[in-house]
């Protein structure tokens, strides 16, 4: 029987073996090339590294981002991912083995004597009993197991895909998050001084009034110039605890355990190089997304498999010995039973059911092999696009500081003309608004840089290697 179940083994899986489509997006040429945007000074064509947040060489962060790989709980529930999978790979690779079964049985009683056709004369009681032990093996004759364990593979594969995408964004969101914080940092830092600059001009301003010169409009205009720097106060201290709570939650903790060391950040960490952002084959090789979505059009081509084989007959082959017998003959040679034998099963009358199941694996097949398309092809579009908007931002904050130091020079001029006397308070105020427009649009292109940058990153992919 074993050399038979060998010889039947070995026939071949129906179905289609998984290959990439040699139409795939992912076999594009334009798809493996270098990056339309890469040639800007601010990035380098270098490998992305798999730690790329030690770029900003901020131990701090370091330690946060390994708190959050370690404690985040979205990461925890993508491990769970997994060893469900596992446990599903684990159940497909028993259908290949031998299943037992034992059986084990008594009862009390007595059989019915018309039952027994002897009216009349009553049966008398006994104890009865039942054992026995089986062996059963499906051969995989048309190899619906082999697929069924191929399928079950390439979804532990997804899962383990999921898992390394999981990372890609805590590690993103941890570091934005901790950006953020260090931004609001600062510019509440900046608000606070430019609160004591205007107060000191107030005081001035109230000084030359009572000294004789100027008049109340001037006072009441420098009075109302500080309630408006010190407006944006409240905002920015909400803007750095919404990070800090972000920062907490990221790392496995409730938003009142925030880190308390973040709190005192007031300078976000820079990159002190261009970026390295390797090419579009990089790329396509690194981003778990599309790992994930090609996975998934591998377990949907196996399922194609698992469904055709149900065309075809099931071939088990079982073996059994047991005992049974009233109690007081108890392992009496007559009590005991055998059977070997093979059992055929065949869904022959009912092909059109399974007919329609292959033509819905076919489609799944197809659905899978579109979603691994757009995968990959959003992929480069959300690569080139970050790209694209990270080169043009800092254009935007390198004008923007020319701005700033233009405006800085226009009001220290009409500083000095109002105390020289030679112009009145209103240039000063105008001077004072543009300058803290101009130092407020700057603190808002710092901030979208640092966005820009995590941006760029997570579209990149890099994050999940280092485990």
């Amino acid at each position: 029987m074993l050399a038979m179940a060998a010889l039947l083994a070995a026939c071949a899986a129906v179905g289609p073996n998984y290959q990439r489509p040699a139409d795939a997006a992912i076999n594009g040429q334009s798809a493996n090339g270098p990056w339309l945007g890469g040639s800007e000074a601010a990035f380098v064509r270098e490998p992305v590294p798999g730690d790329w947040w030690r770029l900003y060489e901020s131990p701090t962060l370091d330690g946060l981002v390994q708190e959050a790989l370690a404690a985040n709980t979205d990461l925890r529930i993508a491990a769970g991912n997994i060893e469900r999978a596992l446990a599903g790979q684990d159940y497909a690779d028993a259908g290949r083995r031998p299943s037992t079964s034992l059986l084990a049985t008594t009862t009390y009683g007595r059989r019915s004597a018309e039952e027994e056709l002897r009216p009349g004369k009553p049966l008398s009681n006994n104890v009865t009993y039942g054992l026995g032990a089986g062996v059963s093996y499906q051969v995989d004759l048309f190899g619906q197991i082999a697929r069924t364990i191929e399928s079950a593979q390439a979804d532990s594969s997804a899962a383990r895909a999921a898992y390394d995408a999981t990372r890609v964004t805590v590690v993103a969101e941890t570091t934005r998050a901790f950006l953020d914080a260090c931004l609001a940092g600062r510019e509440i830092a900046v608000a606070t001084r430019s609160v004591a600059l205007q107060e000191k001009s107030a005081e001035l301003t109230q000084a030359l009034f009572r000294g004789g010169r100027g008049n109340t409009v001037d006072v009441t205009r420098a009075s109302a110039q500080v309630d408006q720097v010190r407006a944006s106060l409240p905002a920015l201290n909400a803007q750095r605890r919404l990070a800090l709570y972000r920062l907490a939650v990221l790392t496995g903790k409730a938003p009142e355990d925030f880190p308390r060391t973040v709190q005192a950040c007031e300078q976000e960490p820079g990159l002190a190089r261009p970026i390295p952002i390797g090419d579009g084959a990089g790329l396509l090789s690194r981003r778990p997304d599309i790992r994930r979505a090609e996975f998934e059009l591998h377990s949907a081509t196996a399922r194609i498999g698992i469904a055709t084989a149900d065309l075809y007959p099931k071939v088990t082959l079982g073996a059994s010995l047991g005992s049974a017998g009233l109690g007081k003959n108890f392992l009496d040679a007559d009590t005991f039973k055998f059977s070997i034998g093979p059992l055929i099963n065949w869904q022959f009358p009912d092909r059109s059911r399974i007919q329609a199941r292959i033509r819905s694996a076919d489609a799944d097949q197809q659905v899978a092999l579109a979603r691994f398309d757009g995968t990959v092809l959003n992929a480069l579009k959300e690569a080139e696009s970050a790209l694209e908007v990270y080169a043009r931002d800092l254009e935007r904050r390198a004008l923007l500081e020319a701005a700033r130091q233009k405006a800085r020079r226009a009001s220290e001029d009409t500083q000095q003309l109002f105390a020289l006397g030679r112009q009145g308070y209103l240039p000063v105020l105008d001077a004072d608004r543009t300058l803290t427009t101009v130092e407020q649009s700057v603190a808002a292109a710092d901030s979208k840089l640092a966005s820009d940058q995590v941006n760029l990153f997570l579209a990149l992919g890099g994050g999940w290697e280092n485990r």
